[in-house]
């Protein structure tokens, strides 16, 4: 062990003239490992690959991948493993390290994996999953798992060696490259030669997004659940593909701090996990205490994270049969920081790290059988149940709208959720589900468990404080109908095919055909729009409803509804025809067309209600102030779902900048309140002028501040007022605190039908997810503003103190005001959260692509 001793002492003499208060980094090690064991020397050390000290300079996410593929080169204990590639096209690497004779039999043990869910006994090595670094701007992590990954390799240790023969070891250094990357590049150039640890030095300051977020700045870590992101996806399918039998997942918390590991606040645990894994949660911890004990190093458990929201990265298997553990380590978020702990150095974090990687190790062989057993037990109970003629299961629809049921058995097929299409019709729950429709998810099967999950809808908890969200029900989030427990035959299903659902929808256009229509409720119709629009092709919506008759039986469209002329000045009707076949075939819309103008019943296809929509040229402001989550979640939803070009630009630029451009300005979440009033007046004129402004949540307090928006806006102060503590001790002062958090709870909204903003939702009633307390005022708002409020009986699923349910009922969610010849459109909360709630994603749409019209048709005021 010398050469790593080297590693680590070479690393803390480099920051000893600058950091007295720091623990020598070799005698940390040394204390872990008294008996030190020669190292394999062919082996090529971080130090070494690096040219110097690990922990000297925050590492590039090529640097890493560089190392684990010299590690497979040098060494017959490592082999490498890919899953895919991140938003910026960086390669994710897995090192995969066992002896020499297990990776020889690696094809035989992923074999063996492949029927862990089958409930069948699985002999062969015990599966352990060290990962690091989700989030980019966490980076001991990443550090560690090289010092993890070499040792593992180097090491001649005996209890190494018996643990490679009795494991398969994987190590992920880091699973969000580009945000590591953006927070390794600001670090590094930041940096000193003497190290600075004043927290206010640009060092330890990101500038917006900062690297926690990925492309995108999405929270990977809570993205495991609906795996919107390619990181995701990857990650998850090596998951089920390996299925280990425990995870350590690395993370950083505040400066500070000590260090956390699991088990976490145990009233917090989710009902779906089972007790044997908390029980082996606190077997486990044992070995991180003694561990960390011997270093010398502090630290607490049982507080302030929790084992509730499946979609962490800590979280997500102990609903998938795995006991998975989160570590937190104190944040130099840098190179080294002051902090009320004493102070805290990357080289100080990454042997915590180092240590507790190797302690899971030792942890995990110590309750091998354990582990091994609970696995079993976890997937044998679906196999113990009989397989009835008729199984039970849940019915789902996506109510017309193919598209969305496609998205829904795809993350399903990523969990290893098996679902059927049906292939005749099957009545239950007090209404008929069509099979060019619907799915049946069978509840006997090996990810019973996760299926719950998804589906859960719970609104009682013992504990009312939430590290994260307190609901995610998916029939929720992606606006489903989905039955009760029904038994359905197998005669009546089999196997999912896209094929079925979107082939029989496409039909040729006829020469006599006048227009094309496409009903504005499938999921894709936006982006199919957006390049209809890009290629100049002319088309209009309808601003309500009518029936057109194409010779056999009515076809009804709803509000929204898009009609495209085959006579334009602009085309000719052979391009339109082919571009339209194209585009419809790419995004999977059904196409209807249309031989007669009139209609059946509403609105003739020639109607003035027929209007023109224009070309979308948004602008999204970024940068200070904002949220940068949501930013990213506009941005993706409008780059890479609709695929419209959008500009982003910092909000410190708008005073100089141009507007003229742009037909949409979009506001995140966020305070703004560092904008005067030169850019309030700007922006008064870009929507008298014409322009529309989108704005959500925190963004509307500074509109109605700067008397843009004139409906008045309820801040998180006067929602928090609503909760008194008097006649409360102070041992319940935190119970109350939690009481004012919104952890994320479902909430139900009213629709005005009629209104632009409700186009092609196909519903009365549409679910939000509710994350921040924020409200308008109905008192004195004019008609016709509010296209969507509160419902009475308000929650869905999830917690919200019945203070801010009887505030927030009957008061407007979405608002519509006109200005001149323009709008502002305000939404209370984040319609595209976290990218996976469909259920309100065709609202933005709307926003988007019908305020062209300025206001709607019946609110137009008369001079």
């Amino acid at each position: 062990m010398r050469r790593l001793t080297t590693v680590f002492l070479s690393m803390f003499t480099s920051c000893l003239c600058c950091l007295t208060f720091f623990v020598s980094a070799s005698a940390q090690i040394d204390g872990l490992y008294p008996n030190e064991a020669p190292l394999d020397h062919r082996v090529v050390a971080p130090s070494e690959y690096l040219n110097s000290p690990l922990g000297q300079w925050h590492l590039r996410h090529d640097q890493v991948n560089g190392y684990l593929k010299q590690l497979d080169q040098h060494s017959d204990k490592v082999s490498i493993e890919e899953s895919g590639y991140s938003h910026e096209g960086r390669q994710q690497l897995t090192a995969v390290i066992s002896s020499p004779d297990n990776l020889a039999n690696i094809d035989t043990i992923l074999s063996a994996r492949k029927q862990v869910k089958a409930g069948e006994v699985v002999s062969g090595p015990l599966i352990i999953w060290l990962a690091y670094s989700i989030h980019g701007d966490e980076a001991s992590g990443a550090h560690a798992a090289l010092a993890t990954a070499y040792y593992l390799a180097a090491s001649q240790d005996q209890w190494i060696e018996d643990a490679l023969n009795q494991a398969i070891i994987l190590i992920t250094p880091s699973q969000n490259p580009d945000g590591m990357d953006r927070f390794a590049n600001w670090v590094n150039s930041n940096r000193g030669y003497s190290l600075v640890t004043d927290p206010q030095s640009r060092e330890h300051q990101q500038d917006w997004p900062s690297g926690r977020g990925n492309h995108f700045f999405a929270d990977l870590n809570r993205d495991w659940l609906f795996a919107r992101h390619p990181e995701s996806q990857g990650r998850v399918a090596l998951f089920h593909r390996w299925q280990p039998h425990y995870v350590g997942d690395f993370h950083e918390m505040g400066t500070n701090s000590s260090y956390f590991f699991q088990p976490g606040v145990p009233e917090r645990n989710h009902p779906l996990t089972p007790k044997r894994n908390h029980q082996l949660t606190q077997e486990l911890a044992k070995f991180h205490q003694q561990a960390l004990d011997n270093q010398g190093q502090s630290y607490f458990s049982e507080q302030l994270f929790d084992d509730f929201f499946y979609g962490k990265g800590s979280t997500y298997p102990d609903i998938n049969g795995a006991v998975g553990i989160l570590f937190e380590q104190a944040s130099a978020r840098g190179h080294a920081q002051a902090s009320t702990e004493g102070g805290i150095s990357l080289v100080q974090a990454i042997n915590n790290q180092f240590t507790t990687s190797l302690s899971s190790v030792k942890g995990a062989l110590a309750l091998k059988k354990q582990l091994i057993d609970y696995q079993h037990e976890f997937f044998n109970q679906q196999k113990k149940q009989k397989q009835p003629a008729a199984p039970k299961g849940l019915l789902v629809s996506a109510n017309q709208d193919p598209a969305r049921l496609e998205q829904l058995v795809q993350l399903l097929r990523q969990h290893q959720v098996n679902s059927f299409v049906l292939n005749k019709s099957v009545k239950a729950s007090g209404r008929i589900w069509q099979p060019q429709d619907s799915i049946f998810i069978p509840l006997n099967q090996a990810q019973q468990s996760l299926i719950q999950a998804l589906f859960d809808n719970r609104k009682q908890f013992e504990d009312t404080s939430f590290y994260d969200i307190s609901s995610w029900d998916l029939r929720l989030a992606f606006n489903l109908t989905v039955s009760d427990e029904t038994e359905v035959s197998q005669s009546k299903l089999r196997a999912y095919s896209t094929l079925h659902f979107f082939d029989a929808r496409q039909a040729e256009i006829p020469a006599t055909a006048l227009a094309v229509i496409i009903d504005w409720r499938q999921t894709t119709a936006p982006a199919m729009l957006s390049e209809l629009l890009q290629q100049d092709i002319l088309v209009k919506f309808a601003a309500s409803p009518f029936t057109l008759n194409n010779g056999k039986t009515a076809q009804q469209f709803v509000a929204g509804s898009l009609q495209i002329p085959l006579r334009q000045a602009k085309k000719n009707r052979q391009s339109i025809v082919q571009t339209l076949t194209s585009l419809a075939r790419q995004h999977r819309v059904a196409l209807y067309s249309a031989t007669s103008s009139a209609s059946v019943q509403g609105i003739d296809l020639g109607s003035p209600d027929f209007k023109t929509i224009q070309p979308v040229r948004p602008l999204l402001i970024s940068g200070e102030g904002t949220v940068a989550s949501e930013v990213g979640e506009i941005w993706r939803y409008v780059d890479h779902q609709l695929q419209i070009p959008i500009s982003l630009s910092n909000s410190q630029r708008l005073r100089q900048l141009s507007l003229a451009p742009y037909t949409h300005i979009i506001f995140a979440g966020g305070d703004y309140n560092h904008l005067n009033e030169v850019v309030a007046r700007k922006l008064g004129q870009f929507v008298t002028k014409g322009g529309v402004i989108i704005a959500q949540k925190g963004a509307l307090s500074w509109l109605n501040k700067r008397h843009l928006l004139q409906t008045d806006v309820r801040t998180p102060r006067y929602f928090e007022k609503l909760v008194s503590g008097v006649g409360l001790t102070y041992a319940e002062k935190k119970r109350i605190e939690g009481q004012k958090q919104i952890g994320g709870a479902i909430l139900k909204l009213a629709l005005d039908e009629g209104h632009p903003l409700s186009f092609g939702t196909g519903e009365q009633h549409l679910s939000v997810l509710k994350d921040e307390a924020i409200g308008l005022s109905h008192a004195n708002i004019e008609p016709f503003v509010t296209a969507a409020s509160y419902a009475d009986d308000i929650l869905e699923s999830g917690y919200l103190t019945s203070e801010y349910q009887r505030e927030l009922s009957g008061t407007p969610a979405f608002i519509w005001e006109t200005k001149g010849k323009g709008a502002i459109i305000g939404f209370t909360d984040n319609l595209l959260f976290r990218s996976f709630w469909l259920a309100t994603e065709k609202v933005y749409a709307n926003a988007l692509f019908f305020s062209g019209m300025a206001t709607p048709t019946y609110n137009r005021r008369h001079d």
